[in-house]
């Protein structure tokens, strides 16, 4: 069930996105509470990628709000950002740096200096298990290691609101359940979105699924919920139903 306005750290309201004639997101809203883990489904060019940049405030909306922790990200951004971890599809690093370096330059983005930036480090290092490559440089990593990287610098601020687009991309299965039980101890404290085409991530850690097919929201419920809709009980013959209707409208 969707979070009420009262409680939603995360508030979008007929977001839309539009590239010429083309409309990759399709007057989309949602919120989504502290405690919820939202799981974002869709098939490639669904428009998934597109909303998680817009509500990071990466992408200006062609219509349509967001709002993190009640700051609007076009016209608070700051704000926003302020209560915002971003992991965006190919998070983008310096590779000449070393693990720890590039932390430490997040780190000082985000302000801290001094006991409290080596301790927001060393904390996000041993969230990500990074330890036993935290002086390589970047480049050097296998993309699973450069993915947690990624994944450290969203943490690194113990943001209430995460952003998480493909988290366990590039990973191995130990390293994904790693991921994956991360993320459901740190759930309760925060709200949190995963894009993700891993059905079987979202019966693991989310408590609700939201489906969208060309750039529509075609699916809202618990993963359980989603279920019932199909004579199967299997998530990927309802993913698979409603994503492929001629109009998922």
């Amino acid at each position: 069930m969707a979070a009420d306005g009262e409680s939603a750290l995360i508030e979008i309201d007929g977001l839309t996105k539009r590239f010429g004639a083309f409309t990759a997101v399709d007057s989309v809203s949602f919120r989504v509470a502290r405690g919820e883990v939202l799981g974002f489904l869709g098939p490639n060019g669904a428009g998934k990628s597109t909303t998680m940049r817009m509500l990071a405030g990466f992408m200006i909306p062609t219509a349509g709000t967001a709002r993190i922790c009640g700051h609007d990200v076009q016209t608070d951004g700051v704000a926003a950002r302020r209560m915002l971890g971003f992991l965006p599809e190919g998070a983008p690093t310096y590779p000449e740096m070393s693990v720890t370096g590039f932390l430490r330059f997040c780190a000082k983005i985000r302000g801290f200096s001094g006991a409290e930036l080596d301790r927001r480090v060393d904390h996000a290092l041993g969230l990500t298990r990074l330890e036993s490559v935290r002086l390589q440089p970047v480049e050097t990593l296998s993309k699973g290691f450069k993915r947690r990287v990624g994944l450290a610098q969203a943490l690194l601020h113990d943001p209430p609101v995460l952003v998480l687009d493909e988290p366990t991309d590039g990973l191995d299965p130990n390293q994904k359940h790693e991921v994956r039980k991360l993320i459901q101890d740190m759930r309760a404290e925060k709200a949190i979105v995963i894009s993700t085409h891993i059905l079987e991530e979202v019966d693991a850690v989310c408590t609700r699924a939201m489906i969208i097919a060309r750039g529509r929201v075609v699916a809202d419920a618990t993963p359980a919920e989603l279920e019932k809709r199909h004579p199967s009980g299997k998530l990927d013959d309802v993913f698979r139903q409603l994503t492929t209707q001629k109009d998922a409208a």
